[in-house]
C-alpha cells in the first residue's frame, strides 16, 4: 500500500491555513496514519507554528519542506501566498528524513550528514531522494554534488531549491519541527517504491555551437576566446542578457542539454553571471522559447513521466518548476499545472512548487543534473 493525501490553503492566517490543510488531509487519509510528508510554504507564514501543528496531528512524522516562489497542488492548483502539504502512507515503502546544517561551510560534509542521518533509520537500500535545500548561501550545484557523492550514482535525486517570493534575501528549510536556513533537508524512499520522471524546459538551442573558454563557477567570462557579452550581443544586439535567452549547456555526449539562465552582467569585464555553475570547456548554444513552447513543456514533462511509469496505477505526482518560468509566464503560470491535469482521466494527488533551481536526471539513463527554467515531474506509486 502506498497512499498520499494533499492539503492546500490560501488563508493568510497561519493557524487557520494549517488547520484547513490538515482537515483536508485527514479526510483523504480515511484513518490511515502518514509516516512522512513534504510541506511547501510561502515566505510570510509563521512556519514554526505550522510545523508544530503538523506534528501535534501526526506525532513522529518524517517531515521536510521549505519556502517557495509559488505553490502547486491538485486541490487549489497554482497559488501564491499559500501552503500545501503532501503526506505519504505506506506499509511497504520506508521514508526517512535527514538534514545537514550550515551547508555553505562544507557542502560535502554537510550533505553527507543529511544522508547518513536518513540512512541510519532505513533497513533497505534507498531508491530515490527528495530534497528542498538552501538556494542563496551556496551554489545548488555544490549541494547536488555533495548529495551525489553521499548517495552514490544509483540513487536519483529530485527536488528544487527553496525560494522567498523573488526577494532573494533569506529562504527557509523545514526539518521535523525546525525552521532552518543554510540547510539541506532530505527524504529517502526505500523498498518497493515505483517511480518515473520527466524533464522539459521548452527552450531550444539556436545559432552557432560554441565552447566555454573561461569561467569561474557561475560567472562566465569567455566563449570561444571572446568576452561572453560579445556572444550575447551577436544574437541580441544592444539588448542585455536575460532569462528569456538562457544558455543550453550540452552533456558530454552532446545528446542532451540543461539550461543556465543569466541574472547579471558586467560591461567592464564582459562577463555574465548565471543562476548556477557552468562547467569549463562546456559546449553551449543560446536558446529561445515562446510562451506556447514553455507551456507545452509542462505537458511534455508530465506525459514523459506518465508514459514511463513502471506500474499500472500511480499514487501521486510531484512538480518542481522554476521561478523564471513563473515570471515570464505571468498570469499564464497557472496553465502549467492545468496542462498536466488535462492529460488525465482520473484524479492523481499532486503537489509542487516554484523553485530557485530544479533537480532531476535529464532522462532515465543519466545522472542527476541541476537545472534552471525547467519543469520536472516525478510520479510515485507501488502498483
Amino acid at each position: 500500500m502506498f497512499k498520499t493525501a494533499v492539503g492546500h490553503s490560501n488563508d493568510p492566517d497561519s493557524l487557520s491555513a494549517i488547520e484547513e490543510v490538515l482537515q483536508q488531509c485527514v479526510s483523504s487519509l480515511g484513518g490511515d496514519i502518514p509516516k512522512a510528508g513534504i510541506l511547501f510554504s510561502a515566505i510570510d507564514f509563521e512556519h514554526a507554528l505550522i510545523l508544530q501543528q503538523i506534528h501535534q496531528f501526526f506525532p513522529g512524522i518524517e517531515l521536510i519542506g521549505g519556502t517557495t516562489d509559488g505553490e502547486i497542488s491538485s486541490v487549489l492548483e497554482f497559488q501564491q501566498d499559500s501552503i500545501t502539504l503532501m503526506l505519504f502512507c505506506s506499509d511497504e515503502v520506508e521514508i526517512n528524513a535527514g538534514v545537514g546544517r550550515k551547508v555553505s561551510v562544507d557542502p560535502i560534509a554537510v550533505t553527507k550528514q543529511a544522508v547518513e542521518q536518513a540512512k541510519a533509520k532505513t533497513t533497505e537500500t534507498p531508491r530515490l531522494c527528495l530534497t528542498h535545500p538552501e538556494s542563496l548561501t551556496i551554489s545548488g550545484v555544490s549541494i547536488l554534488h555533495g548529495l551525489k557523492l553521499a548517495l552514490g550514482q544509483n540513487v536519483p535525486i529530485f527536488g528544487g531549491l527553496a525560494g522567498d517570493q523573488s526577494r532573494y534575501q533569506n529562504t527557509y528549510q523545514f526539518f521535523q519541527t525546525e525552521v532552518l536556513s543554510d540547510s539541506v533537508p532530505i527524504l529517502l524512499f526505500s523498498g518497493t517504491i515505483l517511480f518515473s520522471h520527466g524533464v522539459a524546459s521548452g527552450w531550444h538551442p539556436i545559432g552557432q555551437i560554441s565552447q566555454v573558454t573561461k569561467v569561474d563557477k557561475n560567472i562566465l567570462y569567455e566563449i570561444d576566446g571572446k568576452p561572453a557579452l560579445d556572444f550575447y550581443h551577436h544574437y541580441l544586439g544592444l539588448l542585455p542578457p536575460s532569462m528569456e535567452y538562457p544558455l543550453a549547456v550540452f552533456d558530454q555526449n552532446r545528446d542532451n542539454f540543461y539550461i543556465r539562465a543569466p541574472i547579471a552582467y558586467n560591461q567592464d569585464s564582459g562577463s555574465i553571471t548565471f543562476f548556477a555553475d557552468i562547467p569549463d570547456r562546456a559546449v553551449i548554444q543560446i536558446a529561445e522559447a515562446c510562451y506556447e513552447d514553455i507551456l507545452a513543456a509542462s505537458k511534455a514533462s508530465f506525459m514523459n513521466a506518465l508514459n514511463n511509469y513502471p506500474g499500472a496505477e500511480p499514487s501521486a505526482v510531484l512538480f518542481f518548476s522554476c521561478v523564471a518560468r513563473r515570471q515570464i509566464l505571468g498570469t499564464r503560470a497557472k496553465e502549467e499545472y492545468q496542462n498536466t491535469k488535462l492529460c488525465l482521466t482520473y484524479h492523481l494527488p499532486g503537489c509542487g512548487f516554484y523553485s530557485y533551481g530544479e533537480i532531476a536526471p535529464i532522462d532515465g539513463m543519466s545522472q542527476t543534473q541541476f537545472h534552471n527554467e525547467t519543469f520536472v515531474t516525478l510520479i510515485l506509486g507501488t502498483r
